[in-house]
């Protein structure tokens, strides 16, 4: 069930592309609250507006996500941009499906392109389990020499790429350069329809040197080996070697996470690595100063037996910290800081350079 609340737009809190954040006070309520609005959803949100409210995330004190959602804006139509802004849609089956042009359909502007391409010709592709890493791991590639770096957001956690304030932050960085959205997530530079175009898309108009990928902000854990989002993200790496990139992984590893079935490396790494990828990936694990935390990590990725299934390489990850640090990007993970958790930042950041000197040293070798 969908809890749906009506409340009136107090003020405008921030606006990037394609979101709109507002104060908005709920009928019945005595403080004002926060709400998103999509305005290819819902068009336009002003002050002084009544809205349709999904509030239910609120109600179940959600942490990720637990947020006030416009449905509607009362008394108005939202706007349409007709047939020729593409037929594919994306929410499919949903009150709010939205009209999208897919970079496959016939009439794209991309088509041509996506179909001269056969393969992804050794392209890096950067999986990470978790949307905080995106921003090490695109800091890291750029870092390590990368020059266009494209993000495709898989569907397993947010839908509205338009969500991530991250992804914002790094484009306006001059970090990002393409979000590209795959499956049912929206929003993006480009729409596609699947990972496996979404990987091409991101090469032949994105012209990345490096691709990262993983689901959008909030993915869901259950406390199980398999019942998280991360596992079937992780995916991604079989459709890079299908296409023939070069997979690299993003281990997620961590030292200050209370819950023992993260600290170290994670048991979603583990499990993704050791039963789902089907590829031989480089699995990027970060240089730790501290000894016994380095060893802690390399005798679980032994004892997982992932050095019998992928490449492991020991990589720095500063690069990609110091860099966030220096284009005023504060990364954060579930409350923690790169000096509450440094592993976890530089893990992340470790994937992204390893991608980035296998995209320079490819470009080098092209040129000479």
């Amino acid at each position: 069930m969908i809890r749906l609340r009506r409340g009136t737009v107090v003020d405008v809190v921030e606006e990037r592309p394609g979101a709109v954040e507002v104060s908005v006070q709920v009928d019945g309520e005595d403080a004002p609250s926060v709400a998103v609005a999509y305005p290819a959803l819902v068009g336009p949100v002003r002050p002084g507006e009544r809205v349709l409210l999904n509030t239910t995330a609120v109600a179940l004190g959600l942490g990720t996500g637990g947020l006030h959602f416009v449905v509607a804006v009362e008394g108005s139509e939202s706007p349409w941009a007709g047939e020729d802004a593409g037929r594919t849609m994306k929410l499919r089956y949903t009150p709010h499906q939205v009209q999208v042009e897919a970079v496959e359909e016939v009439g794209s502007a991309h088509r041509k392109a996506l179909e001269s391409m056969e393969n992804l010709d050794g392209t890096p592709v950067v999986w990470v389990p978790l949307h905080s890493m995106v921003g090490p791991a695109v800091a890291g590639a750029r870092a390590a020499g990368a020059s266009r770096v494209s993000y495709v957001m898989t569907d397993g956690a947010a839908l509205p790429a338009p969500l991530s304030r991250l992804a914002a932050a790094l484009r306006g960085a001059g970090l990002l350069d393409t979000v590209v959205t795959a499956g049912q997530a929206f929003g993006g530079d480009l729409e596609a329809v699947n990972t496996f175009t979404a990987l091409l898309v991101a090469r032949a108009a994105g012209r990345a040197e490096v691709i990262v990928v993983g689901d959008g902000p909030g993915n869901t854990g259950t406390d199980t080996p398999w019942g998280a989002t991360d596992s079937e993200s992780a995916m991604a790496l079989n459709a890079a070697g299908i296409r023939r990139g070069r997979p690299v992984a993003g281990l997620r590893i961590s030292f200050a996470d209370q819950r023992e079935r993260h600290r170290g490396v994670s048991h979603h790494s583990l499990t993704a690595l050791g039963r789902v990828v089907l590829v031989p990936a480089h699995v990027a694990v970060p240089v730790i100063d501290h000894e016994a935390r380095r060893e802690a990590v390399w005798t679980e990725l032994r004892a997982a037996k992932l050095d019998e299934r992928h490449q492991l390489v020991e990589v720095t990850g500063q690069p990609a910290v110091d860099l966030l640090a220096e284009r005023g990007i504060e990364a954060d993970s579930m409350g923690r800081r790169v000096n509450d958790d440094p592993e976890f930042f530089l893990a992340a950041g470790a994937a992204g350079v390893l991608a980035g000197r296998m995209a320079a040293g490819d470009r080098l070798w092209r040129q000479g």
